[in-house]
């Protein structure tokens, strides 16, 4: 895919990292369900279901609004301004958490009541 076809997808922007973020930096209660990644700049956020919701936050503040799953096995970008999902290309690696990283996550910080926390 030619990266001039969709402006809000960089192919150049990596990972923020293998986290939310802003959960990771002790924003809200530093838990997500699921990661998204977003496809311009690369920053890692906890998805609409977790409690925080910071991918959403930074999409609309960033004005970044494609996002891309950052959970294994998953390959699909969402336009959050259209609310439909898009065609993307392979972004740079690494493509999703660690494996052995749990979801809900991070291991040691999700309550054993973490189901009553989320979004739905």
């Amino acid at each position: 895919m030619d990266e001039r076809l969709n402006p809000d997808i960089s192919l150049s922007a990596t990972p923020s990292g293998t986290g939310c973020l802003e959960c990771l930096g002790g924003e809200g209660p530093g838990w997500w369900l699921h990661l998204r990644r977003c496809a311009r700049c690369g920053h890692i956020g906890c998805c609409d279901s977790s409690p925080s919701q910071h991918a959403r936050v930074h999409a609309r503040l960033s004005g970044h609004p494609v996002i891309t799953s950052f959970e294994p096995g998953e390959d699909w970008f969402y336009d959050t301004s259209t609310r439909d999902y898009v065609p993307g290309p392979r972004l740079p690696d690494p493509q999703s958490r660690p494996p052995e990283q749990p979801a809900p996550g991070p291991a040691g910080k999700v309550p054993e009541d973490w189901r009553k926390h989320l979004h739905r």
